[in-house]
């Protein structure tokens, strides 16, 4: 057969990228098949994603993690955490590395447009800031004018710090670093006059900082950071589960289901909305290809997100983080998520 010569002649990337988004869009059938769910982390960060020397992980991005496995698998064990790299935490996920990444990333317009990812939602709402010494004296950014500003590259931190100082019209020399914990060693070092990051960040360094007490976290917020878990943007039905999976630990701190009641409120729960939320309405079921009780599975697992905040940054982890911005939308906090009805 001879096709029309006026037919379009698509470029070869075009058609490989078409190819490659097909064949990777099945990550639900590719987990159960597998049988363990695979989560891109950082692995370096207390309170968000930390290995112990008995090999178990703990963390925010980590319990997000185990809460997916505990949807599709049955299983919130069922995970393996794969340590990534800033460099490296896209590229996970778009060759097939990761079928998730929790990799206290922040969500932005130009990852979510030119990386081939999407964001699920604000997992924590957080916010750069700057630590120094207590011996330097400061108590604001505002005094930080002619210093030396450690910061990690090909991260948001670098541009935001510089916007910043600018903005205040305050000199400072930047010393960017490849990752967290050698920008962490330079500052303590002495290197340089104060350490950027994401305040989660720095809250969980300074807890692993032999003296704690002798480090100041400034209060000034310089930017936005909502960190997000991500999916591969080819995969769409991936990516719903991933999102109501988020929505299912919002909503059950909301309606006031917990670790502790989950099983009681499946029991003698009449309303739809908490039959949907505990994964007993058949429909919402098939449409995301989980079984029946997923909801109910992730609740009993990691609890409700108030839980998994007190647990990983709250008074019970040690790092002793507000709620602030990540309260309940009616408790002053951003928390919010559409109902399940």
């Amino acid at each position: 057969m001879k096709f029309p010569s006026a037919w379009p002649r698509w470029p070869l990337a075009l058609v490989l990228l078409f190819a490659t988004s097909l064949a990777s869009a099945d990550t639900l059938g590719k987990i159960k098949s597998r049988g363990t769910l695979r989560c891109a982390v950082n692995g370096e960060v207390p309170g968000l994603s930390l290995q112990a020397g008995d090999g178990r992980w703990s963390g925010l991005d980590v319990d997000f993690c185990r809460a997916l496995a505990a949807a599709v698998l049955g299983d919130a064990d069922k995970v393996e955490f794969i340590p990534t790299t800033t460099a490296e935490r896209f590229e996970a996920l778009t060759k097939g590395r990761a079928d998730v990444l929790a990799r206290n990333t922040s969500w932005t317009q130009a990852r979510e447009l030119t990386e081939a990812i999407r964001f699920v939602g604000v997992l924590y709402h957080d916010g750069q800031g700057f630590m120094v010494p207590r011996t330097s004296g400061k108590r604001s950014a505002l005094e930080l004018a002619n210093v030396k500003v450690c910061a990690i590259t090909k991260t948001t931190n670098i541009d935001n710090a510089k916007s910043y100082f600018t903005r205040h019209r305050m000199p400072m020399e930047l010393m960017p670093f490849d990752d967290l914990p050698t920008a962490a060693d330079a500052y303590q070092e002495g290197r340089c006059d104060t350490l950027t990051a994401d305040q989660s960040q720095l809250h969980a360094l300074r807890a692993l900082f032999p003296d704690p007490k002798a480090h100041r976290i400034l209060p000034e917020i310089i930017s936005r950071e909502p960190l997000s878990p991500a999916v591969p943007a080819a995969d769409d039905k991936w990516f719903e589960l991933a999102r109501w999976t988020l929505f299912t630990l919002i909503n059950a701190e909301i309606l006031g289901i917990d670790s502790g009641n989950v099983a009681t409120a499946r029991e003698r729960g009449r309303s739809d909305e908490v039959r949907t939320l505990l994964g007993d309405d058949n429909d919402i079921n098939a449409h995301l290809g989980l079984s029946e009780g997923w909801g109910a599975r992730i609740i009993a697992a990691v609890g409700n997100y108030g839980e998994m905040f007190e647990r990983n940054l709250g008074p019970d982890s040690g790092l002793d983080i507000k709620r602030g911005l990540n309260a309940l939308w009616d408790r002053g906090g951003l928390l919010y998520a559409p109902p399940p009805r």
